[in-house]
C-alpha cells in the first residue's frame, strides 16, 4: 500500500546532506521506501532555507538562490511530484491542526512538530522524522501519523 509521508526537517536535511550524520540513514530509508509519495509543506521548506544558509550550520553554507535550486530539484523527483501528495498546503490554524493532541505538548521546541503531526493527521499521511520525542506526542491514537527512522 503507498503512504502519504511528509518528511520533517531533520530527515529532508539528512537526505540532502552528504556531510549530515545521519545522511545514510536518510538514504537507506529512501531507498528501502519505495513508491511511497514523499512530500514537503511551507515549513519544512522555510526550515531548508533557514538551516543551509545559515553560517553557523556549516563552514561554507549553502547561499539563498542554491538552497532554493535544491529543493526545486527535490521537488521534480518523481516520488515528490505527484499532484496531490508532493505538495502539502496548510489551510488550519496551529490550535486547530494540534487539538487532538493538545494535552500532549510540552514546552516551545514542539511547536513546529506539533504543526507537521497535525498536518500529517489532517492529511491521513505520516510523519517522518529522527525525533522520538513525537512518539509521545503522538500518542496511540495517531502512532499510525509518526515514522520515527533509528
Amino acid at each position: 500500500m503507498t503512504r502519504k509521508l511528509l518528511l520533517d526537517l531533520n530527515v529532508l536535511i539528512a537526505l540532502l546532506d552528504s556531510g549530515h550524520q545521519s545522511y545514510q540513514k536518510a538514504q537507506d530509508w529512501f531507498i528501502s521506501s519505495g513508491d511511497d509519495h514523499l512530500g514537503l509543506c511551507p515549513l519544512t521548506e522555510a526550515g531548508f532555507l533557514r538551516v543551509t544558509t545559515n553560517p553557523s550550520y556549516r563552514p561554507n553554507p549553502h547561499t539563498m538562490e542554491q538552497a532554493i535550486a535544491i529543493l526545486q530539484a527535490l521537488k521534480a523527483h518523481p516520488r515528490f511530484a505527484h499532484p496531490l501528495f508532493g505538495y502539502w498546503e496548510i489551510s488550519e490554524s496551529w490550535v486547530t491542526l494540534t487539538a487532538p493532541f493538545a494535552p500532549r505538548i510540552f514546552g516551545h521546541q514542539q511547536v513546529t512538530d506539533a504543526c507537521l503531526l497535525g498536518l500529517a493527521i489532517k492529511q491521513n499521511g505520516v510523519l517522518v522524522t529522527f525525533d522520538k520525542a513525537i512518539r509521545f506526542m503522538a500518542g496511540a491514537k495517531f502512532s499510525q501519523n509518526v515514522l520515527v527512522l533509528t
